[in-house]
């Protein structure tokens, strides 16, 4: 990824915040945010299965184009609830160089 591609998700999270508040019949991101956080959760998480399910037909075009919608919700949710992206980052930088099963044990540790 290079640090242009980076940056439109950091360019994708800063229009989302300048919609939160803003007319729902004119934006159809402050409509979901005007909704609130779990609304923003149930709409994530029908992309995610909408990703999914193109991943596993090997629709790579799908894939893509859901895999897009994926991200922007996930940045609504972010909104809604007041996570920013550099939180997110920390908590992957943390875990970077870690192997998976390794974090995934401490996380069940933590429990």
């Amino acid at each position: 990824m290079t640090g242009q591609s980076a940056a439109i998700l950091g360019r994708l999270y800063q229009a989302i915040l300048e919609r939160r508040g803003g007319d729902p019949g004119q934006s159809y991101t402050a409509k979901l945010l005007a909704r609130g956080p779990k609304q923003c959760a149930k709409k994530l998480g029908e992309e995610a299965v909408e990703a999914a399910l193109a991943g596993a037909a090997g629709d790579k075009a799908e894939l893509a184009a859901e895999s897009a919608d994926v991200l922007y919700h996930l940045l609504v949710l972010w909104a809604a609830v007041g996570v920013r992206p550099e939180e997110v980052y920390e908590v992957l930088a943390a875990r970077e160089g870690r192997s998976g099963l390794d974090e995934k044990r401490g996380r069940q540790n933590r429990d």
